[in-house]
C-alpha cells in the first residue's frame, strides 16, 4: 500500500493566536515583534494583511511600518502559541499516533492506515482543517503526498487554508518549474551554489548527474537529487518518539586548535546556540550540562554541571560551559574538539519551583523571546541568515 502522508502547516500561526485574544484589531494588518516601541525591534511574525502589505518576517520595525502605514504592533506570547499547539497536535492524534512535530505549528501525520476510517488524504486534511477552524478558531494548509518532503512542499503549494495533494503522477508538473531553493532542505548558499551546475529549477536538479553533485556539494548532493526526484522513504515517528531523547548535544573539531578565553568562548557561543535551538525544536529543557574536551594528543576529559533551573537557552548553556572550562581546565593549554552536550531533559512544559537566586522572570522571558525570534528567521531564510556577532569572520572552523 502507498503510503499517504499529511503536513499540516498553520497559517500566521504567532499572529493568529494573538489575534483571538485582540478582537480590537480583527481586519488591521498585524505583526507580532519582541519590542514593538524600539526602533530596531525585529518583526517575528505577521497576519496576511501584513503580508499582503510586504511585510516580512526578520525585517525591523520601523522598515515594516514604511510599507504598511497602519500596521499593529502586539508582543509575542510564547506560553499561548505552546497551548495552541499542543491541543492542535491533540486534534491530529484522534485521526493517527504517527504525529511528528517539526516545529511549534508545523506537524507530519502518516494516515496510510487511518484511511479505512476516515477516507482518503485529502478528506482527512480537510477535516482536520474544519476542526481547526470551527474549535480553535484558526486556520492551516495541508500538503497530502506519498513522503514527507513532497507533503511538506504541498503545505506550501497554497495558503492560506488550503489541501494541496502531490501524486506520483502530478508531481513532475507542480514542482519541476519552481525554482531551486524551494525545495525543502535546499537553502539560499546550496541554491547559489547549484547554480554553478546550471541549475535554476527543481527539475534541473532532478536530472542532473548525482556525482556531479556530490562532488559541489558532497553526500548532500545525491541526496537533494533524489528529494528532487520523488524519492524519500523516511519514516514518519511516532508522537511520542521525541520523549526518549536523553540528551541533545553538539561538537566541533576545529580548524586550529583553541587557545585561550577568546577563543573557547567563541566556540561556546556557537556550540551553545545550536544546542538551544535543537532543544526548542525537541520542546524540551535540560537540567544539566556536560563538556567534552580533547587535547591535540586526543586526551580527553569530560565533566558536568547541574543547573538550579531547567533551560533551553543559548545564553545559559554557555554560561554554565564556561563554567565548566574555567574550573576543570588550564586556559593556555590547547583544545583540539569540544563537545557541549544538554543532559538530563525535561518536557519544556513541565512545572518547576524557581529560587529566589534565579533570574528575573522579565530577563529570562526577553531572553527566550530573542532566541526564538532567531529560531524563527533561521526556518524562514535558512541557518545561517543570523548568527551571533562573536562567530564571524572567526578563524577556528565555525562555519556560518
Amino acid at each position: 500500500m502507498e503510503r499517504v502522508i499529511l503536513h499540516c502547516d498553520m497559517n500566521n500561526f504567532y499572529a493568529s493566536v494573538e489575534l483571538l485574544s485582540r478582537p480590537d484589531l480583527k481586519g488591521m494588518p498585524v505583526a507580532v515583534c519582541g519590542d514593538p516601541e524600539g526602533r530596531h525591534g525585529i518583526v517575528l511574525a505577521k497576519n496576511q494583511l501584513a503580508k499582503d502589505a510586504g511585510v516580512i518576517t526578520a525585517e525591523t520595525v520601523w522598515q515594516a511600518k514604511k510599507k504598511c502605514l497602519g500596521l499593529q504592533f502586539v508582543r509575542p506570547h510564547h506560553d499561548r502559541y505552546k497551548e495552541y499547539s499542543d491541543r492542535i497536535n491533540k486534534i491530529y492524534l484522534e485521526y493517527t499516533d504517527m504525529v511528528e512535530p517539526f516545529s511549534i505549528d508545523e506537524s507530519w501525520l502518516d494516515v496510510t492506515a487511518s484511511q479505512k476510517l476516515f477516507g482518503s488524504g485529502k478528506q482527512i486534511g480537510d477535516a482536520i482543517r474544519r476542526r481547526i477552524k470551527s474549535e480553535l478558531g484558526l486556520t492551516l494548509s495541508v500538503g497530502v503526498s506519498y513522503n514527507k518532503i513532497f507533503a511538506k512542499m504541498g503545505s506550501e503549494y497554497k495558503k492560506p487554508d488550503a489541501t494541496t495533494e502531490i501524486t506520483q503522477e502530478n508531481f513532475k508538473e507542480l514542482l519541476w518549474n519552481k525554482p531551486v531553493g524551494e525545495l525543502f532542505f535546499v537553502g539560499f548558499a546550496t541554491a547559489e551554489k547549484l547554480k554553478n551546475l546550471n541549475i535554476h529549477t527543481i527539475g534541473d536538479l532532478a536530472c542532473a548527474n548525482p556525482k556531479a553533485l556530490e562532488a559541489l556539494l558532497g553526500k548532500q548532493g545525491p541526496l537533494l537529487h533524489s528529494y528532487a526526484c520523488g524519492k524519500d522513504d523516511s519514516p514518519v515517528c511516532l508522537f511520542n518518539q521525541r520523549e526518549k531523547i536523553k540528551s541533545v548535544g553538539n561538537g566541533i573539531t576545529f580548524r586550529r586548535n583553541l587557545t585561550g578565553l577568546e577563543d573557547i568562548t567563541t566556540a561556546l557561543t556557537s556550540l551553545s546556540d545550536t544546542v538551544a535551538s535543537r532543544l526548542r525544536k525537541y520542546q524540551m529543557k535540560c537540567f544539566g550540562v556536560k563538556v567534552d574536551i580533547k587535547d591535540p594528543n586526543f586526551k580527553t576529559i569530560s565533566r558536568q554541571k547541574q543547573l538550579p533551573v531547567s533551560t533551553n537557552l543559548a545564553a545559559d548553556l554557555k554560561k554554565a560551559a564556561l563554567e565548566i572550562i574555567k574550573s576543570s581546565w588550564r586556559l593556555t593549554d590547547p583544545i583540539r574538539l569540544l563537545t557541549l552536550t544538554a543532559i538530563n531533559l525535561t518536557d519544556e512544559t513541565c512545572e518547576e519551583q524557581l529560587s529566589l537566586f534565579d533570574a528575573p522572570a522579565e530577563s529570562r522571558e526577553k531572553g527566550e523571546s530573542i532566541e526564538r525570534t532567531m529560531d524563527d528567521i533561521r526556518k524562514k531564510f535558512g541557518n545561517s541568515s543570523i548568527t551571533f556577532g562573536q562567530i564571524l569572520d572567526n578563524d577556528i572552523g565555525i562555519d556560518l
